[in-house]
């Protein structure tokens, strides 16, 4: 067998910059070993399987099947490598429609181009406030005696929110290194999957991000992750109300650094915009 198979950068215009997916096109649905096989042997934080609807191909098709696997396990939702996979159809296979849409176990999600950016369609996570003590010791392998304004949750994302206190600068935040270990051995419920730190941006500087943030997920096998679109599920729905604003444009400041452009839209739902870098392509053969 032999599988068409790309690397793309996400959220970023730069090659090595952003956040790197593997994406695979494949004919019909795999056993789940295989596609697990193949994660594990990218071993990157994800790789997406786009398949092929109603015989239609990859340049004409307008409906796809797309699932996301991590080195260890499948996902239910991955914001850069949905991006990473419409940008393979855009830009590889040059697809004629104007929106794609992927059948996921989020539902489905429309992806269209907008200039040189890609916008997709995501599901709003707005997080719950969260009982400190119930996770002190958690939020102290993460951010160690950093002061903390809100903790909160999301169920849905199984995602933890911290938002850093005001005083925190942006080298506070990504001088953050937690021992992936010291998170595991802290939260071992399964209630949480993923930590987002985050703190109050510079809208005023140039180009001016309403907010910054980090993420980490060793629960998935991810120690952390360079830019994440389902974080963003989160953070647009906390910062959206505390900044009185239903465009956001955020960073993620991992050592590889990514851009998001945030839009909460009328129906409730939110819109994702970034831009993508395909530097590698080839066959997989198995």
């Amino acid at each position: 067998m032999e599988i068409p198979i790309f690397t793309v950068d996400a959220f970023t215009n730069l090659p090595f910059k952003g956040n790197p997916a593997a994406v695979c096109l494949i004919e019909s649905e795999l056993q789940d070993e295989l596609y697990q096989s193949i994660a594990a042997e990218m071993n990157l934080s994800e790789t997406a399987f786009i398949t092929r609807r109603n015989s239609m191909d990859f340049s004409s098709g307008a409906r796809f099947g797309l699932r996301w696997f991590t080195p260890k396990s499948e996902v239910p939702l991955c914001g850069h490598a949905t991006l990473a996979s419409a940008a393979v159809l855009f830009y590889i296979k040059n697809n004629v429609n104007p929106v794609v849409v992927f059948e996921t176990l989020s539902g489905e999600l429309n992806v269209h181009q907008h200039g040189e950016s890609l916008i997709m369609d995501f599901p709003l996570n707005k997080p719950k406030p969260q009982d400190q003590h119930e996770v002190k010791e958690l939020l102290k392998a993460v951010v160690g005696d950093l002061t903390i304004q809100d903790v909160c949750y999301s169920e849905t994302t199984k995602k933890l929110m911290v938002r850093l206190a005001d005083t925190c600068d942006r080298s506070k935040l990504t001088s953050l290194k937690p021992e992936p270990d010291a998170l595991l051995r802290n939260e071992s419920t399964g209630k949480i999957k993923g930590v987002i730190v985050t703190i109050k941006g510079a809208p005023t500087a140039h180009p001016g991000y309403d907010f910054y943030s980090r993420y980490f997920a060793p629960w998935f096998g991810i120690p952390e992750d360079p830019v994440t679109g389902s974080a963003h599920t989160v953070l647009a729905g906390y910062w959206s109300e505390k900044l009185g604003k239903k465009k956001m444009l955020a960073y993620q400041c991992s050592s590889r650094g990514g851009e998001l452009e945030l839009e909460i839209r009328d129906d409730g739902r939110l819109d994702i915009s970034g831009r993508a870098q395909i530097i590698l392509q080839g066959t997989l053969k198995i």
